[in-house]
């Protein structure tokens, strides 16, 4: 029968990037951070405004008062000057509008002025990191899974990747010694990661809950569990609070769960191919409230929802209101509702984070959770590419495209390539080519090799020396025993395009499953490519 054939197009981002091209990755996350930390200081400032603005009323509704407890008195206000008097009629009759802020919804939060600061902090409050990740626990009565999650995700981090990330331990209990001793315990077990910045251990003061004992039972929860939800709301939304200003990404987790390797880098680099596009949750996990990313401007807009229905739902709920209220149209139907939601929370599959917690932390809850798509390989690799027009003369198989791949989101699968068909990524800009390597076959077919493709470049000028197609492309390697590899002479670059071309029919299927290029790489046939760039000259297109 028919075998699928793999082509695996794998490339390692060099990081010296060609500045004629492409904003570099590292310049490009550097903005990133800049542009995060103004968002952060102008919302602080802002904030703060609200509550001057508050304190200024609570002081002009007094000042009122006291006016017309003095108007009542003939008087009273003869001792100041007629323009004195008038400016206090004026003051006494202005009616500001109200403009809401945290305070309407948490208003016992104004009884006390730390109820926003966390009551413990450990760690060096690390800032201008690439991604947050967040982890609120609380009391469990029978088993605790924090220190096995916390292991599984800092055993996969690179040296590199520790220092661009921070993990925040949220501890949801006010109980100062239970907050104490877990303190204590992942002291001793993550020194190093304390002392360096990478762990963060956080818990907010008993002044930030309001009362919880009158809550409304709703959807068929007891009142145990609707405590449970709406306490947990709160905690996840003075998680998001603190960590906001930390870095470009957020990404909540849980307690209880393992990672895959290279976990961080995937989500990094897929959150990066998607940075042109209009997306608010990158879903790493289908499981709850597992594995969710989010672009730190939006956590305030997602803050700030959370808080106006705290009591009345769950957080995943809510999180899907967001959505709902964001591209739903109420007089089309759910499906078309689906749709339009897909296009702000992508999924990206296979998942990178498994449940492994049985014991729920709400009291006497067993949960048998597990993420199917766990266990699945990962079929294809992430790189961070540049920006380029991407075509095929192969058909497509099961909508696996050729753009879902050079994105990142997919690999791509052909049908038997014939003698003539081709792979086309014609960049946006010219760009420098030091190497490329192209590797055939991947984990489910390891035996499927492609082979009768060569490897073509379109320089940006002719080069008469060598020898050319006749349409000005130069082939510079090709397929044997299923790798193509090799040097690109620095005399072709800057590079126009870069061209895949089958010479033999092939009884086999294709899938592309890597292309990176770049500071980044080219990425996706089942294919691996690998280019190595550096920088030159500025080129005209």
């Amino acid at each position: 029968w028919k075998v699928l054939t793999a082509l695996h197009i794998v490339g390692l981002m060099s990081r010296r990037s060609n500045l004629s091209l492409s904003i570099p990755i590292e310049r490009l996350v550097a903005y990133q951070r800049e542009f995060h930390a103004l968002k952060e200081r102008l919302r602080v400032a802002e904030h703060r405004t609200l509550q001057r603005s508050s304190e200024l009323n609570n002081i002009l509704e007094q000042f009122r008062r006291a006016i017309a407890e003095t108007n009542s008195s003939k008087n009273a206000l003869t001792n100041f000057s007629d323009e004195t008097q008038k400016l206090l009629k004026e003051l006494a009759s202005r009616k500001p509008l109200q403009v809401p802020n945290i305070y309407h919804h948490l208003p016992h939060l104004l009884k006390n002025e730390g109820s926003l600061h966390p009551a413990v902090h450990v760690g060096l409050g690390r800032t201008g990191v690439s991604m947050v990740m967040g982890i609120p626990t609380v009391k469990r009565k029978v088993k605790s899974y924090l220190a096995e999650t916390l292991h599984s995700l800092i055993n996969k981090l690179s040296p590199e990747e520790k220092h661009d990330c921070v993990i925040i331990v949220f501890v949801g209990e006010t109980d100062t010694e239970y907050v104490q001793s877990v303190v204590t315990g992942l002291e001793k077990e993550f020194s190093t990661e304390f002392s360096s910045g990478l762990l963060e251990v956080i818990s907010p003061p008993a002044s930030y809950y309001p009362d919880l004992k009158d809550l409304k039972e709703t959807f068929g929860d007891s009142r145990e569990r609707v405590r449970w939800r709406t306490k947990q709301n709160l905690d996840y939304s003075f998680l998001m609070m603190y960590a906001v200003s930390k870095g470009v990404y957020y990404v909540q987790l849980e307690d209880d769960i393992v990672a895959k390797p290279n976990y961080f880098a995937t989500m990094k680099n897929f959150a990066l191919q998607l940075s042109s596009e209009d997306w608010m949750i990158l879903e790493f996990s289908q499981l709850g409230f597992i594995g969710k990313m989010f672009q730190a401007p939006d956590l305030n807009l997602i803050v700030e929802f959370i808080l106006m229905f705290y009591k009345e739902k769950p957080i995943d709920w809510l999180l899907d209101h967001i959505l709902w209220v964001k591209v739903c149209n109420p007089e089309k139907d759910a499906k078309h509702c689906e749709r339009q939601k897909s296009s702000l929370r992508v999924r990206f599959r296979p998942s990178l984070f498994q449940h492994v917690g049985l014991h729920s932390s709400l009291a006497g809850k067993i949960q048998k959770l597990t993420d199917k798509d766990f266990l699945k390989p990962l079929l294809h690799k992430i790189h961070v590419n540049p920006p380029a027009e991407v075509s095929t003369s192969l058909k497509v198989y099961q909508g696996h495209t050729l753009e879902k791949t050079y994105l990142g989101e997919d690999f791509f699968w052909a049908i038997n390539p014939t003698a003539g068909d081709y792979v086309l990524f014609k960049f946006d800009k010219p760009i420098n080519i030091e190497r490329f390597l192209f590797r055939s076959g991947n984990q489910e077919h390891p035996g499927d090799r492609i082979e009768n493709t060569t490897v073509e470049i379109l320089p940006f000028s002719s080069k008469e020396k060598y020898k050319r197609t006749d349409d000005r492309f130069y082939r510079i390697g090709q397929f044997e025993k299923g790798v193509a590899e090799g040097a690109v002479d620095t005399s072709f670059n800057p590079v126009v395009a870069l061209r895949l071309s089958v010479i033999k029919d092939s009884a086999v299927w294709a899938i592309l499953s890597e292309v990176s290029q770049s500071h980044a790489i080219i990425c996706p046939l089942i294919f691996y490519v690998m280019f190595i760039f550096y920088p030159a000259e500025c080129y005209p297109v």
